[in-house]
């Protein structure tokens, strides 16, 4: 029984580790591309034409801030994990967005993602930015101030020591510590419960990942 577990571990490992090559391929890819587009600006340019592009042409941008994933709720499985009852819009907009449920676990977001390669912040962050964290496939561990000191530097180790995760205060949260991944969501006792493990590796890069291997990377940084 051990030894599955550890080479599920192992392989789990070897994949995120895998995504992560794949994810800095993509970003030497995407610095040659702007590169490029930025030739074709400034040639349409000096040409005289004045030309608005919009580098991401399959988002839907939109200036409202109201996500239309509001339909749903929340239905609680055998193991404790709340999953959302309805599918989650995934349109990027550009203000803040009214989530039905705090910390978000998805919905329509801002174009920028949070960093969340084990990227540990101490101030709040923008829901519209984490949650375009959790369509990479990220977890996102959140606290309030009636966590204990101990749970939360606990915490933070763990994130920092995992990739395709972050972590924040949120103090508007119903509890203490909260983890989130896209369309679920838990509560945990402690750093220690084992609850907290079994979220962490079912749901990094788990199968509700909306854009599985994403990058956590070259986003929004405090």
């Amino acid at each position: 029984m051990g030894s599955a577990k550890k080479t599920e571990s192992q392989s789990r490992k070897a994949r995120i580790e895998e995504m992560r090559r794949a994810e800095q391929t993509r970003e030497r890819r995407n610095r040659i591309l702007t590169i490029t587009a930025s030739v074709i600006v400034v040639a349409g340019l000096v040409a005289g034409g004045a030309f608005l592009i919009n580098s991401q042409s399959d988002d839907k941008d939109s200036a409202s801030g109201d996500s239309k994933s509001t339909s749903g709720k929340f239905v609680t499985g055998k193991d404790g994990v709340k999953t959302w009852s309805t599918k989650l819009t995934q349109n990027h907009v550009t203000k803040d967005v009214k989530y039905p449920m705090e910390p978000p676990v998805g919905g329509d977001h801002n174009q920028v993602w949070m960093n969340c390669n084990g990227d540990v912040y101490t101030k709040s962050i923008k829901n519209v930015n984490a949650v375009h964290s959790l369509e990479h496939g990220a977890v996102w561990v959140t606290y309030n101030s009636k966590a204990s000191d101990a749970d939360v530097k606990s915490l933070s180790e763990k994130v920092k020591k995992t990739p395709y995760t972050l972590m924040s205060p949120v103090e508007d949260q119903k509890d203490p510590i909260m983890l989130s991944a896209w369309g679920h969501q838990r509560t945990v006792t402690s750093a220690s419960d084992p609850a907290a493990a079994k979220f962490f590796e079912t749901y990094v890069q788990g199968k509700q990942t909306p854009e599985p291997g994403a990058a956590c990377t070259n986003g929004l940084s405090q």
